[in-house]
């Protein structure tokens, strides 16, 4: 089925997309919004507009904060279509997704991609095992259907390793443990970045806050550890760990792991955007401008999918992507376009003020980037560490060649999980960089779809075209 066409096709019903569509609306604009949740409010605000006033005391105000957000989507004439899987987009602004099983497709004169982030991959030892999950699909479970993980441990860093926990506390089942990866050294460099990081002070209380919490509940914490393996024969049933100098076990079989998160690239990789990498957080960006506009000026990205920065950021970022993109489209001129924006750049410019105390202090550790030969890495096919240095010792150099040989990345993840570590492993054994080794080719379907969807568009732009 083809629809008309819009203005403007915002992909990610976030705070970033919501937030884009919303302004974008606000300048007379013809705007389509897609999103796969059934309602709106991505990842940070999932379920937020059907969320229990129990479950509410438990997420906090940061998370209710999206309530306002939603309401005013529900309240505008925007065409949200929700429960819909994008699966192509095409450099003429065409964007085909499927809803209940039927594929449709749409064209914008201007797409802003506001897919947000993922969580980074961590390839340790057991980290396949049932019971085994990241610190974010725990959080999903918990806004999704109230499930919280009981007795669980959390392994990694960052900001929201302290929110789970504290979530988690709130909701009466505090964490076994905190098995955290930053050591004396990430703190000694991310302290010269600490008096930028003061212009967002709220943000610091609020992480200090976390913390005092978890001290209060008596939570162990440990930190600078290393040697982490998931052990357990058919499911999880504990973390071994070295920390302060000493070997750790903890029992159980509830493991939330996390390594802070990466911007989710599928999109922009299908489409060809130029992107960059990005050592410090150590991942793969999209090359944006300061309105989020990418390589291709049909195109824009908003929110985490090009720049981390948490929940405000993104909706700043949707409204300044929003604003460029009616006037790329010519509803307003370059005078009322800075004019508007002006404000949002100082409000986005003090909110991430402290980010880049948290890279630095929470950058993912070394030993992440070069896990042990019979280590899982690719989950899809079930391809080891040891199997991607032995290609290479063959000559594979780059992530498609080693699709080829190995079939690393073909699964129905499309390399969101192996992408970045095949990398990484690629340039340690051909002694090559990031940006030469380069990432996995993405195809579209970017999720799977059945053959019959994909067939029977064909067959209705084959008629239309006739006609």
């Amino acid at each position: 089925m083809i629809s008309s066409d819009f203005d403007i096709v915002v992909i990610g019903a976030g705070p970033a997309g919501t937030s884009a569509a919303l302004e974008a609306k606000s300048h007379g604009a013809s705007v389509c919004l897609l999103d796969e949740q059934m309602s709106a409010g991505g990842q940070i605000y999932r379920n937020v507009e059907n969320v229990t006033p129990a479950l509410a005391s438990v997420l906090g105000s940061d998370y209710l904060s999206g309530c306002s957000l939603v309401d005013g989507l529900k309240r505008s004439a925007v065409d949200h279509r929700s429960g819909v899987v994008v699966w192509s987009i095409e450099h003429d602004g065409t964007v085909i997704f499927s809803r209940e099983n039927r594929a449709r497709q749409i064209r914008g004169k201007h797409i802003i991609i506001s897919t947000g982030a993922v969580e980074r991959a961590v390839p340790l030892p057991g980290w396949t095992l049932p019971g085994v999950i990241t610190a974010g699909a725990a959080q999903i479970m918990l806004k999704s259907d109230g499930m919280v993980a009981e007795d669980a441990v959390l392994v990694g860093s960052g900001p929201l390793l302290y929110l789970v926990a504290t979530q988690l506390l709130a909701a009466g089942s505090p964490p076994k443990a905190l098995i955290e990866t930053q050591t004396p050294k990430n703190y000694l460099a991310a302290l010269p970045h600490l008096f930028s990081a003061l212009r967002n002070w709220e943000q610091l209380i609020k992480g200090v806050g976390f913390l005092a919490e978890l001290k209060r509940a008596k939570v162990l914490r440990f930190t600078g550890a290393t040697d982490i393996e998931i052990q357990g024969n058919d499911v999880a049933e504990a973390v071994t760990f070295h920390a302060s100098g000493r070997a750790h076990q903890i029992a159980t079989d509830k493991v939330l792991l996390h390594q802070g998160v990466v911007p989710n690239t599928q999109i922009s990789r299908v489409l060809n955007l130029e992107h960059r990498y990005d050592r410090d957080q150590r991942c793969f960006c999209p090359v944006i401008d300061e309105f989020g506009q990418t390589s291709d000026p049909r195109f824009s990205i908003a929110g985490d999918g090009a720049v981390i920065g948490g929940a405000k950021v993104a909706g700043l970022s949707g409204k300044i992507a929003a604003i460029n993109a009616v006037y790329r489209i010519g509803r307003i001129d370059k005078t009322a376009r800075d004019q508007a924006a002006r404000p949002l750049f100082r409000k986005r410019r003090k909110e991430r003020a402290i980010r880049r105390f948290l890279d630095v202090l929470y950058a993912p550790p070394a030993f992440l980037f070069n896990p042990a030969d019979n280590t899982i890495v690719c989950r899809c096919e079930e391809v080891r560490a040891g199997e991607i240095r032995q290609w290479a010792a063959l000559g594979v150099s780059t992530p498609n060649q080693m699709k080829v040989h190995s079939r690393c990345g073909m699964g129905p993840c499309q390399s969101r999980n192996c992408g970045l570590i095949v990398t990484e492993l690629l340039v340690k054994e051909t002694c090559s960089t990031q940006e030469a080794v380069g990432a996995f080719r993405i195809r579209a379907p970017l999720k799977p779809i059945a053959l019959s969807e994909m067939a029977r568009l064909m067959e209705t732009i084959y008629e239309v075209r006739q006609q």
